[in-house]
């Protein structure tokens, strides 16, 4: 996600009409009426605040408990008859709300502030022989935050799987053959003609004999033994896993400007140039200029940033591939990286030799 830094720029002025002025111009560059404020006293008010847009009690929230002085400054030059104007300002069009505050005569309220603990008082004229720069510089107050991201990295138990075991008692039929004996007595008589010899007369002798039948039948019996066991356990293990991520910070990068002039005209950005090497280079692409001027832009204004100059364009090409993402994500680096590395030239001289020695 790309990170956005609101900044608010508040400057003086002498008289309500120059902030006024200011103000409108604001608007017709695409600021919102809503991110506009003007504070003064008029002849007719005795409150010190005097609105434009929506917010109100909006003089003391310009201030942080660290910028105490500057909340007295401003509000000792409202009650001089200045006229204080804020408006917030967004990464891209930061410079051109200060070129424009700059462009309508600011007014050095810290100054002013001085002389009035020294006993004097600078005239209307006085503000006026102020250097635009050196208005620009003590004028404008902008507060801009620094943000850093931490990365925190915990752990959570999650479950990944496991295992129930269930045990029942069932019934299942068996069978089983065995062989039984079973015993049964005959009678038999069987006619005979012989002689009674003694053995018979013994036999004949009163007597009983008994013979008894047996017989085999099942007995069944079960006899009940553990032919097994099921075990269930755990095994802990740990393992080392590298978390990857991305955290945002903030960057500030100050540029000195030099005495009466603004960042617009010390940059004169060649567009003419990069018009001519376009239809070169991308003519037949089937895209517009517009939709490359971002690119030579944005190679130019690095090239002439001190956080890369002196460097060469190989050695700082992935910190501005990653840049450019952040600031232009729907533009693809290597579509648009020769008209940046054109635009980076264009600074260090290299497209300009380039082109004297053709």
């Amino acid at each position: 996600m790309e990170s956005r830094t609101q900044t608010t720029l508040v400057a003086a002025f002498r008289n309500k009409p120059d902030a006024q002025a200011a103000a409108d111009d604001l608007r017709a560059n695409g600021f919102a009426n809503n991110d506009i404020y003007v504070s003064s006293v008029d002849e007719n008010e005795t409150s010190t605040q005097h609105l434009e847009g929506k917010k109100k009690n909006w003089f003391t929230s310009l201030f942080s408990h660290d910028d105490a002085r500057d909340q007295v400054v401003y509000d000792t030059a409202i009650r001089g008859g200045r006229t204080v104007i804020s408006v917030q300002a967004g990464e891209k069009n930061l410079d051109t709300a200060v070129d424009i505050l700059n462009n309508h005569s600011p007014v050095d309220v810290h100054s002013e502030a001085g002389e009035l603990a020294t006993g004097k008082r600078a005239g209307a004229a006085g503000g006026a022989t102020t250097s635009g720069a050196t208005t620009s510089a003590q004028a404008a107050s902008r507060s801009i935050p620094v943000v850093q991201e931490e990365l925190r990295v915990g752990k959570r138990p999650v479950m990944r799987g496991g295992v129930r075991v269930y045990t029942r008692v069932v019934d299942q039929p068996v069978e089983e053959n065995v062989r039984l004996r079973e015993e049964k007595v005959n009678v038999e008589r069987q006619p005979v003609n012989r002689p009674v010899n003694e053995t018979d007369l013994k036999t004949g002798s009163e007597q009983v004999i008994e013979v008894q039948e047996f017989a085999e039948e099942p007995v069944v019996s079960k006899n009940a033994r553990v032919t097994e066991e099921v075990r269930v356990n755990k095994q802990a293990s740990e393992r080392t896993e590298t978390v990857r991520d991305t955290v945002r910070h903030t960057e500030v990068d100050v540029e000195n400007l030099n005495a009466g002039e603004t960042r617009a005209q010390q940059q004169s950005i060649p567009e003419d140039d990069f018009r001519r090497q376009f239809a070169r280079t991308h003519g037949d692409s089937g895209l517009s200029y517009e939709d490359y001027a971002p690119a030579y832009r944005y190679g130019y204004d690095m090239a002439s940033n001190p956080k890369y100059r002196g460097r060469d364009f190989n050695q700082v090409e992935s910190e501005l591939r990653s840049d450019y993402g952040r600031r232009y994500p729907t533009n693809t680096w290597d579509k648009m990286k020769d008209s940046v590395r054109y635009g980076w030239d264009k600074v260090t001289g290299r497209a300009r030799s380039a082109s004297a020695s053709r």
